[in-house]
C-alpha cells in the first residue's frame, strides 16, 4: 500500500469511528446549539494553537450559522511567534481575562477544542465557563488527554470539565503514519477530525431548527453574486454583539 493510500484509509477510519462512537454526543451538542439559537444566544468557539483553526473555521462561514463567535487570542494561537504560544497557552489566569473581555453568558454556549486537553488556558476556560453557568462542549482526544498529566494546578483535563464531551478518536501524539527510518510519526489527524465534528454539530442543529419551524440565520457565500446582499440582514442584526467581526 502506498503511503498516500495508508494515510487516506486511516483518515477515513477515524471519521468512521467518530460516526460509530460519537453520534450520541454530537446529536446532544446539536440539541444544545438548537436551544441556544432559539433563545437568541451566541455559539462561542475557542481553541489554542492549531485548535484555534477549528474555532475559526465555523465563524462567518458560507452555509454556517450566523451567531457563531470565534474567540481568537493572538497570543495563544501560534499565528505569530509560535514557540512563545507554547508557553502562553499554559498560563493560569489568562482564560478569566479572555472571558471577561468577550462576555459570554449563560444564554450562550461555548465549544472548546483541544486535542490534548491538558494546557492551563484550555482547562481554565472550561472551569470559568462552569462558574458562569455557560453550557460547554469539548472536542478532544480522550485517550491522548487521559494518558498525560494536566498542566493546570487543579489536575483536571478538559474532558473532565465540560457538559458534553466529543472524542475526536485521534491517536496518542496526533500523527498516525510511521515511516521507516523516522522515529516521529507523521500525518496529523486531530484537525480534520475536529473539523468534521464541529460542522456535523452545526448541520444537525440547523436541521433541528428547521424541524421546529425556526427561521435559521445562515450565511450565503460572499463570493456568489448577491451573496453579500443576502447576508446584510443578519450582519445588521448581530453586528453589535459580534466583536469578532
Amino acid at each position: 500500500m502506498s503511503i498516500f493510500n495508508e494515510y487516506a484509509e486511516k483518515s477515513i477510519g477515524f471519521i468512521k469511528q467518530i460516526q460509530d462512537q460519537e453520534r450520541d454526543s454530537i446529536e446532544k451538542a446539536s440539541e444544545l446549539i438548537r436551544d441556544v439559537v432559539k433563545r437568541d444566544g451566541i455559539v462561542y468557539t475557542f481553541g489554542t494553537g492549531h485548535s484555534h483553526l477549528i474555532a475559526e473555521e465555523v465563524m462567518y462561514r458560507a452555509g454556517g450559522l450566523v451567531p457563531v463567535y470565534a474567540i481568537i487570542e493572538d497570543g495563544i494561537t501560534g499565528n505569530r511567534e509560535v514557540t512563545k504560544s507554547e508557553y502562553t497557552e499554559r498560563l493560569e489566569g489568562y482564560a478569566e481575562c479572555i472571558l471577561n473581555y468577550h462576555k459570554p453568558t449563560s444564554n450562550d454556549c461555548l465549544i472548546i477544542i483541544s486535542n490534548s486537553g491538558r494546557n492551563g488556558v484550555t482547562v481554565e476556560m472550561a472551569m470559568e465557563a462552569r462558574k458562569r453557568g455557560i453550557p460547554t462542549v469539548c472536542i478532544t482526544s480522550v485517550s491522548y488527554s487521559m494518558s498525560q498529566s494536566s498542566r493546570h494546578k487543579s489536575g483536571k483535563r478538559l474532558c473532565e470539565l465540560t457538559d458534553i464531551v466529543i472524542d475526536n478518536c485521534s491517536v496518542f501524539g496526533d500523527a498516525c503514519i510511521q515511516l521507516e527510518g523516522l522515529a516521529q510519526p507523521v500525518g496529523p489527524t486531530s484537525n480534520f477530525a475536529a473539523t468534521f465534528i464541529i460542522h456535523s454539530i452545526l448541520v444537525c442543529a440547523i436541521d433541528l431548527l428547521l424541524k421546529d419551524g425556526v427561521e435559521v440565520p445562515i450565511f450565503w457565500s460572499g463570493n456568489m453574486d448577491g451573496g453579500r446582499e443576502k447576508n446584510e440582514y443578519y450582519l445588521e442584526k448581530y453586528w453589535h454583539r459580534m466583536r469578532c467581526w
